[in-house]
């Protein structure tokens, strides 16, 4: 891809996002193929283990045998996920700015500093997500505290239900869905703030910490446009769930709740392919985003031009960040940079 740095729109965004994904689709794909490769691996075991379980009956232990499994699911997800984004960045990063990538060199890069991301996905999730942790564990407290008593007071009584028991559920059941509204309205936000941390750390090889601090500088000013992306990609991977699913939910109500193990295992297999699909979309948008905000807010596309002219460090080393904004003297040197690109033999655009 010819690369041209210049800010960009957000319609121009999702279109350099639509055709970077359609012309290097194998490539994405099959970096995405890594995680949902592994969730396919961990889905038909849990099919396994439960039919076997079933044919022992052993369905007593079924329970905390899920829990299990679904336990190392979430940490399986949570390591490869990481991983794919990571590297999926890499790639992205790599194709914009006109440099071969391969599947095996993006993982080859991020797999040494796998803790690295993990600890900033870690990092994303507390600083979004804690609210709503709160407000969960709020509300079963509360539950438990003063719906119970009463409740035992009322079957004391003699009585099956208790008028003011339901009463005292049901507000405190609108009060957590009015906290949750809010819990997940700042998790928005603090995602949104936090969107640009992943391709800061693998771009320019920051910490976690040194990210996050990072992506709330370079996200400023394009909030509103990332949560457009988020948005649309949203809806684009629930149109493409619900159609590549509407078969297993029929399945279900026919059988009231109930699929057999094949099906389970069909839909598996279902869900690794949507997975394959949509993971690098979001990836790539952010990345395209990275890179403009770098633009409207560092000159990034002057740094560029001086390192293709052979005037700066090389696209090989890590890209530091540069804190200065747009002088009248980087102006200037701006345009020595397109003059000296114009005449270096190979570098002029046609």
């Amino acid at each position: 891809m010819e690369t041209n740095l210049r800010p960009l729109t957000l319609g121009e965004i999702l279109d350099r996002t639509a055709q970077l994904y359609r012309t290097n689709f194998l490539l994405f794909a099959g970096i995405s193929a890594v995680n949902a490769g592994a969730m396919l691996v961990v889905g038909l075991g849990q099919i396994g283990i439960q039919e076997f379980m079933r044919a022992r009956n052993m369905t007593a232990h079924l329970t905390v045998v899920n829990l299990l499994i679904v336990l190392v699911e979430f940490l399986l997800l949570f390591i490869f996920s990481g991983m794919a984004v990571a590297a999926n960045n890499r790639a992205v990063a790599w194709v914009y700015m006109g440099q071969p990538a391969t599947v095996r060199g993006a993982y080859k890069t991020v797999l040494p500093r796998t803790g690295r991301f993990a600890w900033l996905m870690t990092l994303i999730t507390f600083l979004a997500g804690w609210p709503l942790l709160v407000i969960y564990v709020g509300y079963f407290v509360t539950l438990y505290l003063l719906v119970r008593p009463a409740t035992k007071a009322a079957m004391a009584a003699g009585a099956k239900t208790d008028p003011s028991t339901v009463m005292l559920i049901g507000v405190i059941t609108l009060a957590f869905l009015g906290l949750t509204v809010l819990g997940l309205a700042y998790a928005a936000f603090m995602g949104l703030r936090y969107s640009l941390a992943v391709p800061a750390c693998v771009v320019e090889e920051m910490t976690a910490r040194k990210s996050l601090r990072r992506s709330i500088t370079l996200s400023e000013g394009a909030r509103g446009r990332i949560f457009m992306l988020a948005l649309l990609i949203f809806v684009i991977a629930f149109g493409v769930a619900m159609i590549s699913q509407v078969f297993f939910i029929a399945q279900i109500f026919k059988h009231h709740g109930a699929l057999s193990a094949g099906l389970r295992a069909v839909q598996q297999v279902v869900q690794f392919f949507t997975n394959t699909f949509l993971g690098p979309m979001y990836a790539i948008g952010l990345t395209l985003f990275y890179y403009d905000q770098r633009v409207r807010k560092e000159g990034y596309d002057i740094e560029w031009m001086m390192q293709a002219a052979g005037m700066g460090a090389t696209p090989d080393q890590p890209e530091q960040p540069v804190a200065a904004p747009l002088s009248e003297e980087r102006l200037a040197l701006a345009r020595a940079a397109e003059a000296l690109v114009a005449e270096t033999p190979g570098n002029a655009h046609e």
